[in-house]
């Protein structure tokens, strides 16, 4: 069984009930999203070999779901990036959530649709991801739609587009999301 928590640092007895997701800005949030990425996409998922930081991550922003105890941010508990190359197409890509958090309801869907709205507001007209097939239903839910269906590093993925009316721009640097979300059974 592999053991997520020697590599990130959370037990599965802590239980927030409050999370902030938010563009990753300080050195330990993208620090502790990195970390996490490594456990999800190179431990958990065997997609990459050591590490899974490529060229993109040099002009990538990073966004991050953080626990809050107390009110106070504790820990990255999931991560996505966004970038564009200066036009109006941008991208998303390396959505992760601890498993611990997945079951916790909305993180992975909030980390998206503030990955496209903050892109929305930062000019994009088209909002693209490759996604493996079984997060397909989620995306879809977030009204994504699927141009092709492809291989990427040995997994099927979706290329898919969001759908820019549905994702108002939003520019609040500073604020982020937060949201109380509880355990879903």
């Amino acid at each position: 069984m592999l053991d997520l928590d020697a590599i990130c640092d959370l037990t599965c007895e802590f239980s927030p009930c409050e999370f902030h997701i938010k563009l990753a800005e300080s050195d330990w949030e993208i620090a502790q999203a990195r970390k996490l990425r490594r456990a999800v996409f190179c431990i958990e998922q065997g997609v990459f070999v050591g590490d899974d930081i490529d060229d993109l991550d040099d002009i990538a922003q990073p966004l991050v779901a953080v626990s809050c105890v107390g009110g106070m941010e504790d820990q990255v508990v999931g991560t996505v990036r966004i970038h564009s190359r200066g036009d109006d197409l941008w991208w998303g890509s390396r959505l992760a959530v601890h498993p611990t958090f997945r079951q916790y309801g909305h993180l992975g869907a909030s980390l998206i649709r503030l990955a496209v709205s903050t892109a929305h507001a930062r000019g994009a007209r088209i909002f693209l991801a490759n996604v493996q097939s079984q997060n397909r239903l989620l995306f879809e839910k977030l009204h994504w739609r699927t141009l092709k269906e492809e291989m990427r590093f040995g997994r099927p993925h979706c290329l898919m587009q969001a759908d820019l009316m549905q994702y108002p721009p939003y520019e609040d640097r500073l604020s982020g999301i937060v949201t109380r979300s509880r355990r879903v059974a």
